[in-house]
């Protein structure tokens, strides 16, 4: 039955649908018969992809037992010689993330029907969340790199719109804008990347194609290293990675659980997603994968440290999801495709589960500043517990599934390790990302849920407004209770996962119904399509061993940074010398985000862009183009006036010229011929 149902591609294209479907009976139907409240709207939302994320996982069953498929395609346009193909891929890849798409889109939309209950654009809400689910499923089941590219920029639109979903905040229009352009830099040299491939063979902008003519010897290291160039330009703006990692902290101006989506399983996963797709080209180049490590292991401690002094909720975990993209992108840097992909896989479940606490906490307190917090452990124990354990999960400690994860990528590392290498250098700064991770994110429980409450959105708005500063339309009276049931069940359920998940998958010995390290044979060994021979799955990370002294080591950190936040925000035993000239130098660097926003900001775009180039243009356009449409204009109406002074109305002036006119024709040609 099951070979019978994949004999064609209907069950991807129906993943796909549902969610796309949803989108256009919310936007054209709903909307404008039902009205903006109506409730309607979130059972379809919901409904549509529950069957998705039901089919997703009949999907990955069917790659277990056979293998992945490759469809045909289909001719979408043809010139020439050259042909754009659709179609869809399932192999072991796809079927995984078509699991972490639906199922946590599915948590989230249901946590959505309570949080976005009153919310006037209740049913646009739900229209925007069924597009973005669709633009990431579409994304991920491409089997054609101009297909893909698409629902890239799919996904992209859609962020924009969630991010930007309440207009009328500046900041809201300003944070959509902000992470629209940004990633549009990105996603200009994924752009080139593709023409570049298709200059040379357009046959290869089908992945299928590719990954056999690399197999062959068919593709150059040149080719190779100036794909993987453009390619990882539209990773690094997807994925919020240095240079480009600046937007995702401001993208918090959209609704927490849009924050919760975006943060856990679409729009920032989607530029390690397409380094893992294109892994075979990326290992053609070792300086590129070379530069892919190096990135990652820069933005790791880069979001980390900035993660520190942050007092948003919701920024501190931006930064947190900036960190451990870098974990994955470091991890495909040194080759270890499987571990990355098991990285992504676990991070989706608990970062899920910390932004859908913070909405939360925020629906409680009336405010996402931490310093307006604290208290709340008794007043909502079951977040308080549901964070605590998805933050011991980021955190990395044993046995929780964020353990299981980063443990394989630091494991990865010391296969063939040297000391003073580049490879230690980044292993150390993996390390030290697993310490500054804990450390920052108990700051944030002891913040949030110990000590005694500090007044919350009420608080905030009057300390804010004696100081003359603007309100943030955020704050909210504070009603301090637990959130309701449909809040915390997607809650309490992403923390379980974020316990059991990492080891059921891919455990270390082998259970009833799941063999030792099922995980990364399923993704390394069994994934022929990437890996052409055994030994290729292996050195990408499908025979993983337990390295006690990694596990020792990495788990020795977390709890460092833990007790060193223990101490600090929940004991006092330790009072930072804030007077210090290091500290409060070190602090403001970090206050200012090492100025990488003023950079941007301030000297790129208004000092350089607008006072510089668009004064240049407007001066250009004022004296140059502007002066020749006067000239042109003046010169055309004293045509006209000279040609008009013989419109006198006398017929026989008229006459006698037509005459004069005749005459000087005929002499004319008497005297050519």
């Amino acid at each position: 039955m099951g070979q019978i149902l994949f004999d064609s591609d209907f069950i991807l294209i129906a993943i796909l649908g549902l969610p796309l479907l949803s989108f256009l009976i919310n936007g054209i139907l709903i909307r404008p018969i039902l009205g903006t409240r109506s409730p309607i709207s979130g059972f379809i939302t919901v409904g549509s992809i529950t069957l998705a994320f039901i089919f997703s996982l009949a999907s990955l069953f069917h790659v277990i037992v056979n293998g992945e498929v490759v469809f045909p395609q289909r001719t979408w346009l043809s010139f020439g010689y050259f042909q754009v193909e659709f179609g869809v891929l399932l192999d072991q890849l796809t079927s995984i993330m078509l699991v972490v798409v639906t199922g946590v889109s599915l948590i989230v939309q249901v946590y959505g029907m309570a949080y976005m209950k009153s919310d006037s654009s209740y049913v646009r809400y739900y229209a925007y969340m069924s597009l973005f689910t669709a633009s990431m499923i579409g994304l991920v089941i491409s089997r054609n790199l101009i297909q893909l590219f698409i629902f890239w920029e799919l996904v992209g639109v859609s962020s924009y719109l969630l991010i930007g979903f309440w207009m009328n905040r500046p900041s809201a229009a300003e944070a959509a804008k902000k992470a629209f352009i940004m990633t549009r830099f990105g996603d200009f040299g994924f752009l080139l990347g593709i023409i570049y491939l298709a200059s040379q063979n357009p046959s290869w902008l089908d992945i299928p194609t590719i990954y056999h003519a690399i197999e062959g010897g068919n593709v150059s290291t040149t080719v190779a290293t100036l794909v993987s160039l453009g390619f990882l330009a539209g990773a690094v703006g997807k994925s919020a990675q240095f240079p480009l990692h600046s937007w995702l902290p401001d993208a918090m101006e959209g609704p927490t659980s849009v924050s919760a989506l975006i943060h856990s399983a679409t729009m920032v996963t989607a530029g390690v997603f397409l380094i893992a797709r294109m892994f075979p080209v990326f290992e053609q180049s070792s300086n590129v994968l070379l530069l892919v490590s190096l990135i990652g292991g820069f933005t790791i401690i880069l979001a980390a440290s900035l993660g520190f002094v942050a007092s948003d909720i919701k920024r501190v975990l931006a930064y947190s999801t900036v960190s451990q993209l870098g974990y994955m992108m470091l991890a495909l840097g040194i080759g270890a495709y499987v571990p990355a992909v098991f990285h992504l896989f676990t991070h989706a479940f608990f970062k899920a589960a910390l932004f859908l606490g913070a909405g939360s906490v925020h629906h409680a307190s009336g405010t996402f500043n931490m310093r307006y917090m604290g208290g709340l452990k008794k007043i909502m124990p079951y977040t308080y517990w549901s964070m605590l354990i998805a933050s011991l999960s980021l955190a990395g400690i044993f046995p929780l599934s964020g353990f299981w994860s980063k443990d394989e990528i630091l494991a990865h590392f010391f296969h063939d390790l040297s000391f003073f290498s580049l490879e230690f250098v980044l292993v150390l700064l993996a390390i030290v990302g697993a310490m500054m991770t804990a450390f920052y994110m108990f700051r944030v429980i002891f913040l949030v849920f110990h000590g005694e409450f500090r007044g919350g959105g009420k608080k905030e708005k009057e300390d804010l407004e004696d100081n003359g500063l603007n309100v943030p339309e955020t704050l909210e009276t504070p009603h301090l209770a637990e959130a309701p049931k449909v809040m915390v069940v997607p809650i309490i359920f992403l923390a379980v996962m974020a316990v059991i998940i990492g080891f059921v998958v891919n455990p270390p010995i082998d259970l009833l119904i799941v063999s030792k390290h099922w995980f990364a044979h399923f993704m390394g060994l069994e994934n022929q399509l990437v890996f052409h021979n055994d030994l290729l799955a292996i050195h990408a990370g499908s025979k993983p061993e337990f390295n006690f002294v990694v596990a020792i080591v990495s788990t020795l950190m977390a709890v460092i940074g833990l007790a060193l936040a223990t101490l600090i925000y929940l004991k006092r035993y330790i009072v930072l010398p804030y007077n210090s000239v290091v500290l409060r130098k070190a602090r403001f660097l970090l206050e200012k985000k090492y100025f990488v926003d003023f950079l941007y900001e301030e000297k790129l775009v208004r000092q350089n862009f607008y006072n510089r180039f668009s004064r240049i243009v407007e001066f250009f356009d004022l004296k140059w183009i502007d002066n020749i449409n006067i000239l042109i204009g003046k010169f055309t109406i004293r045509v006209g006036t000279f040609l008009s002074s013989g419109q006198i109305g006398q017929l026989q002036v008229y006459t006698g010229t037509m005459v004069l006119g005749l005459i000087i024709l005929v002499a004319g040609l008497i005297l050519w011929n």
